[in-house]
């Protein structure tokens, strides 16, 4: 007879078994979807950007723009739309920071609430830029446009990066957010372009969503289990 205790073995899997390790890159990836999709998306447009003619970029970055004219027409998904074209420096530089602002944000906070606060700098910028774009128009104050090229991924960028900052650690919260707004004001003084008052505006999105009980108040995520799948002890 055979003995109680007896393991059986053959081609059958065991029950109760551990699940297949995951890589270090793909447990990073599985806790980052959001950041990962969207930074494939970029790469995407990117890369086919890159292979269209002069004339071509330019008709899709005009199209996709969320400027006053685009939205007086109706065309509001180019609130969204503008947001997948990396503009004024090299995409793998944009991309890149995409990656490290937003995968940090949603390592820490989730996806939901990373990109909440990505979304909300980028449209909200947005919409209060234009919206005094459309105010100059009406009033007929000079130097205002229509057809602003307003394309990129700043806005939400810097917006994450403000609130990154504001749930920081003191010497993060004292030092880095106050150097990361002068460098946004210089900005700003020199150029007095929109998308240099659409930085200050998503800068102070990122820090007052960083006020809320919705992320001050977020419990820290727990990090990645041991190597051996095993749960560590208690006490």
């Amino acid at each position: 007879m055979r003995e109680r205790g007896a393991v059986r073995t053959g081609s059958r899997p065991q029950s109760g078994g551990r699940p297949p390790a995951r890589g270090p890159v793909g447990g990073i990836l599985a806790r980052v979807p959001l950041t990962t999709v969207y930074v494939l998306l970029l790469t995407a447009v990117a890369w086919w950007l890159a292979s269209q003619s002069r004339a071509g970029r330019a008709r899709f970055v005009r199209h996709n723009s969320s400027n006053v004219h685009h939205m007086e027409v109706g065309q509001w998904w180019t609130l969204f739309t503008s947001g997948l074209v990396v503009d004024g420096v090299p995409a793998w530089a944009g991309i890149a920071a995409v990656a490290a602002a937003l995968g940090l944000a949603e390592w820490r906070w989730g996806s939901l609430r990373a990109g909440a606060v990505f979304v909300a700098g980028h449209v909200g910028a947005t919409l209060l830029t234009e919206g005094a774009m459309w105010v100059m128009l009406s009033t007929g104050i000079p130097g205002a446009l229509s057809h602003e090229r307003d394309v990129g991924i700043s806005y939400g960028l810097v917006a994450t990066v403000g609130c990154l900052l504001a749930l920081g650690a003191a010497p993060i919260r004292y030092f880095g957010l106050p150097a990361l707004a002068l460098a946004l004001v210089v900005a700003w003084a020199l150029d007095q372009q929109l998308a240099d008052a659409g930085h200050l505006i998503a800068l102070g999105i990122g820090v007052l969503a960083a006020q809320t009980g919705w992320l001050r108040d977020l419990p820290p995520r727990p990090g990645p289990p041991p190597r051996d799948g095993r749960r560590p002890l208690d006490g």
